[in-house]
């Protein structure tokens, strides 16, 4: 994980009951002008996921981008990488070492 720390810390199932809510609470994470560019996701919290966990980390990237900074997902659930790479978006979720 980096310096700055998580800034987003989801907690329990990331699935299709949840997903909406927990996209609705964190819209706008990336707006304070105080952020440093670089933000972190910390996953490690998440018990269970389903294919709208992939679909919710693709989202927070794009207004992460939106916003002009990245984010990286720290302690990514393999169930959840395992999804992502079904879907061929591994490389939006958990860079490779070589991209990073």
């Amino acid at each position: 994980m980096s310096d700055e720390g998580a800034l987003l810390r989801p907690e329990g199932a990331l699935d299709f009951g949840t997903v909406g809510a927990v996209l609705a609470k964190s819209s706008g994470f990336a707006d304070p002008p105080e952020l440093p560019q670089h933000l972190v996701a910390d996953l490690s919290a998440v018990t269970g996921v389903d294919s709208s966990a992939v679909a919710l980390l693709i989202e927070w990237r794009r207004i992460a981008h939106e916003h002009g900074r990245t984010l990286e997902f720290a302690n990514v659930p393999p169930n959840l990488m395992a999804l992502a790479r079904l879907y061929g978006v591994a490389e939006m979720i958990q860079p490779s070492p070589a991209a990073a």
